[in-house]
């Protein structure tokens, strides 16, 4: 009865409950998706590293990391990769060569850490072979007289390998994509000009065109306007076992692209063979244990498992090798309740004032209920339903529509291509694909709850200590 009668007058005034209804909806759906949002850029960044970057476990010689010395390196003698394969809940291992060197071109360079690889082997743990740029090249799986490097994009623009040149061709893919002929014109005052780098790209494009031009066409621009002269030339030095320096000329074999700007600025792959060419280093020799393991979760187990044998080696797990991801993967749902716990405080202020104006709206009514017998926990009760019906009925309209919006924009992603730049200096991607799971939505319902109750308890108690007799002669 009392369920019926809280319902009822939740609709009494239709006008007043929608507004806070509406309120309600809109705070939800924006706590919903922002959190979506939030959830699926962490995700993929997350993917990200452990895919294509650090993957789940790694050893390295002790202080080498620190020091960079080639002279500190692992053998198949010393027993380590035996070992950690026949810990239970390793799948995959790979091993590497790290040097620390210098890549440079005719006109540029820049230091990086060359490494040795086996491709194979290395697409058994990482998928950084999916991120080869079409028309760059391939991941060493075609046959060279050369020897070829594998180098990040961000790289080859440092080094001035991709350039950038406006054409007919180009302005007539952009007119494909049904950039405005406005656009067009004015971009055809740099036809026939080609740009070594992509500051000074970007400097003549941003003298032709607004501010509004470059913000929605801005990157598309800059995406047909890009080229890559095929089997590039570059020059890699780096010291050998003696601590010799050596230099020797690649062809960059293909430019991979993984939307983590510092990654891509010092990371070049090679083959192992070569690298221990060079080197000087026992082809079978290493600087790297790269471990892949079936359960993320047993990583810190297995890295203790590592530890406790091999003590005099740095053994660390994915939440040490980046322990910013770690912070915000283990305290994301922490996280994203202490955010939804902010919006439905703000919200519950409306649902109090609302709360209050039906409690002396209704002094004439509340009074003469109790004057009949209706105790005070019925008519406490009865303020508190109205109260969690109002928040529950917004809560469950913008769950719903923040569900909606998720699904429609999980398929094709949010681009902000126009942020990409300083999203990818952090490592994390520009084209963002919001995801959420069910027990997010779960606890939303039960913080919606603890709203609506707690947003009812003022204006009840204000209820419980009307006078009976002096409110039925309320007019």
């Amino acid at each position: 009865m009392i369920f019926k009668t809280a319902w009822k007058n939740v609709w009494r005034n239709r006008v007043r409950s929608l507004v806070v209804i509406t309120s309600v909806t809109v705070g939800i759906f924006a706590g919903v998706f922002a959190v979506a949002f939030m959830n699926g850029m962490i995700a993929q960044r997350f993917d990200a590293a452990i895919d294509e970057e650090i993957s789940h476990i790694q050893i390295t010689g002790k202080d080498y990391i620190l020091n960079n010395d080639p002279g500190i390196f692992m053998t198949p003698g010393d027993g380590i990769v035996n070992f950690v394969t026949s810990i239970p809940g390793v799948n995959k291992i790979v091993v590497r060569k790290i040097i620390t060197g210098m890549a440079g071109t005719a006109t540029k360079s820049a230091g990086v850490q060359i490494i040795g690889i086996d491709p194979g082997r290395e697409k058994e743990i990482f998928k950084l072979y999916k991120a080869v740029i079409p028309g760059t090249g391939d991941y060493f799986e075609k046959e060279s007289k050369y020897d070829l490097a594998l180098i990040g994009q961000d790289l080859a623009k440092e080094l001035n390998i991709i350039r950038f040149a406006i054409d007919s061709v180009v302005l007539l893919r952009l007119a494909e994509k049904e950039v405005p002929p406005e656009i067009i014109g004015k971009l055809k005052l740099l036809a026939g000009k080609r740009f070594p780098n992509e500051k000074k790209f970007t400097s003549l494009v941003t003298s032709v065109l607004s501010k509004r031009e470059l913000q929605n066409y801005g990157q598309m621009i800059k995406q047909e306007a890009w080229s890559f002269r095929e089997n590039s030339r570059i020059t890699l030095t780096l010291l050998d076992r003696d601590n010799n320096q050596v230099s020797s000329v690649f062809r960059v074999g293909g430019i991979y692209d993984i939307k983590n700007t510092m990654y891509e600025q010092s990371q070049v792959f090679i083959r192992n063979e070569v690298l221990s060419r060079l080197t000087g280093i026992n082809e079978s020799s290493f600087h790297q244990i790269i471990i892949r393991i079936n359960d993320i979760g047993e990583s810190e187990k297995i890295t203790n498992v590592i530890r406790e044998k091999f003590p005099e080696l740095d053994v660390k797990n994915w939440k040490e090798l980046q322990p910013d991801l770690a912070m915000m993967t283990d305290y994301v749902h922490q996280i994203y309740g202490f955010f939804m716990a902010i919006i439905l405080a703000a919200l519950a202020f409306g649902i109090i004032n609302t709360m209050l104006m039906v409690v002396l709206e209704r002094t004439k009514e509340l009074g003469m209920l109790t004057a009949i017998g209706m105790n005070k926990k019925k008519v406490f009760s009865m303020i508190m339903l109205e109260s969690v019906f109002l928040s529950l009925t917004g809560g469950i309209t913008g769950m719903l529509a923040g569900w909606l919006a998720i699904i429609l924009t999980a398929k094709k992603g949010i681009n902000f291509s126009q942020y990409a730049e300083g999203m990818e200096a952090f490592g994390y991607s520009a084209h963002i694909f919001p995801q959420i799971s069910a027990s997010f939505f779960v606890m939303v319902v039960i913080l919606i709850i603890i709203t609506g109750i707690a947003s009812s308890v003022y204006p009840a108690l204000k209820a419980l200590k009307l006078d009976p007799a002096e409110a039925i002669r309320t007019e």
